[in-house]
């Protein structure tokens, strides 16, 4: 499989490291947005995945993560993905062939972005309402005001209006359900809640084969 190793830069002029992975008479481009674990490197099956598919894939690290330079910090996770995007426009990608994706903390960071840029359609994995949220589950027996990750794409999705697929496990251990199903119940139609099972670091896999054929779906029917 081809892939270009690129740079860019963000507006804050922070150097960011990404992969772009073409796919022959690709159909859309999906523009990665990783969780908090790992790097780009430790996502080579999820990449597997979107190419198959007939799409090519777009996939950044954050400052701070693998080879991008800087640190990390919450407004750096937006200008990183706003940066990637504008990246994808300057190869001659249009913004309708773009869709977003978003794993655990990347759907934030995609969530933002398309709540203020317009591209084709949404995808997001293990995504949680907001941080405030999230640090009541993970921490209960300490107060949610001490964490400085706000994260509020509970209220960012209310303005997105593109068409979502929003997947979730129903036995995740380290996202709720319940959190994945109230950022759901805060976004506009059209959007769909699609549940399957697993953990969070391995539901993707575990429902690898329905989950192919359910996007599979979505991407089809985006065309029409």
């Amino acid at each position: 499989m081809d892939f270009e190793d690129v740079f860019f830069k963000t507006r804050d002029n922070i150097e960011l490291n990404a992969w772009f992975i073409p796919s022959p008479k690709a159909r859309f481009t999906i523009l990665f947005c990783h969780g908090n674990a790992g790097n780009i490197s430790h996502r080579l099956e999820k990449i597997l995945f979107f190419h198959s598919l007939g799409c090519n894939v777009f996939i950044f690290d954050y400052r701070g993560y693998g080879l991008s330079k800087g640190r990390p910090s919450e407004k750096g996770l937006y200008l990183d993905t706003q940066a990637a995007f504008d990246y994808l426009l300057s190869r001659g990608i249009s913004q309708e062939q773009i869709i977003g994706y978003g794993e655990s903390i990347g759907s934030a960071a995609i969530i933002d972005l398309a709540s203020i840029r317009p591209m084709r359609a949404l995808i997001t994995e293990g995504a949680f309402s907001n941080g405030k949220d999230m640090a009541r589950y993970a921490f209960p027996f300490l107060p949610y005001w001490i964490f400085s990750l706000r994260l509020d794409s509970e209220n960012k999705i209310r303005s997105v209006k593109i068409t979502k697929l929003m997947i979730h496990s129903l036995n995740d251990e380290i996202v709720p359900f319940k959190l994945g199903k109230k950022l759901y119940d805060a976004a506009p139609a059209p959007k769909e809640l699609f549940e399957i099972r697993g953990g969070h670091n391995s539901c993707f896999f575990d429902s690898q084969n329905i989950l192919k054929e359910r996007m599979g779906d979505f991407l089809d029917k985006l065309i029409k």
